[in-house]
């Protein structure tokens, strides 16, 4: 087809389909209804508001259909049909292939937001993430999700920086193990609708706006 517009032809077009790829994102901040905890080994407290809509051009991660995902997701699928406990699975899958940018970003949010919680309480939370990512009114990617400004306490709302992790601790360990299940997407968790949730010592209100989806240790689930 190009062949009977001649180079300068086929130049023209490809200048014009330069002009016309593009993308932008938004976030807007939210107003943090909770303070961070200081001591080391008590979670940031996050209270995830609703946000406005945001687009981005980062394509959001791979599914389980490809690589270790999918390794993952056929053993774990198996493992758990046989009974396997959620704390055997993530003990399983606590360490293997390192983490990938959107993965890492997930395992830390987890760590800081749920390290107290027990394990149903941190796939919860990975939940959240994945379901903000795929939802269309978040951005796209789990990092974006992770690091939009003020939905997450732990992450700083300017830089988008987030503090470092032990990674000799076993929170840690358990953190990347609830990654990879929720990536597997294996062990049923909060439903794909669920969005928002914050500690049950604060009463943000945007809470009232929103139907109350579960309950999980002391983060409360809602959806829209």
């Amino acid at each position: 087809m190009f062949s009977k517009f001649g180079s300068r032809g086929v130049a023209a077009v490809a200048a014009l389909c330069l002009t016309l790829v593009g993308g932008s994102t938004e976030a807007f901040g939210q107003e943090q209804a909770a303070s961070q905890l200081t001591a080391k080994l008590v979670p940031a407290v996050v209270t995830t508001a609703p946000a406005a809509a945001a687009t981005s051009t980062t394509p959001a991660p791979a599914g389980p259909a490809n690589g270790p995902v999918a390794a993952i997701a056929r053993e774990a699928s198996s493992l758990y049909s046989h009974g396997w406990p959620l704390y055997a699975l993530v003990d399983r899958y606590a360490a293997g292939a390192p983490l990938d940018e959107e993965a890492n970003c997930m395992a830390v949010a987890v760590y800081h937001e749920a390290r107290g919680e027990s394990l149903a309480g941190q796939l919860a939370v990975a939940r959240v993430i994945i379901n903000r990512a795929a939802s269309g009114k978040y951005p796209s990617s789990w990092c974006g999700v992770v690091k939009q400004p003020w939905q997450f306490s732990f992450v700083n709302p300017r830089s988008g920086s987030m503090p470092g992790v032990d990674q000799a601790s076993a929170a840690w360990r358990k953190a990347q193990g609830i990654t990879r299940l929720a990536m597997a997407n294996v062990v049923p968790s909060l439903s794909n609708d669920v969005l928002w949730y914050h500690a049950d010592y604060v009463a943000p209100s945007w809470g009232r706006r929103l139907s109350r989806a579960n309950k999980i240790g002391t983060h409360i689930f809602y959806r829209s």
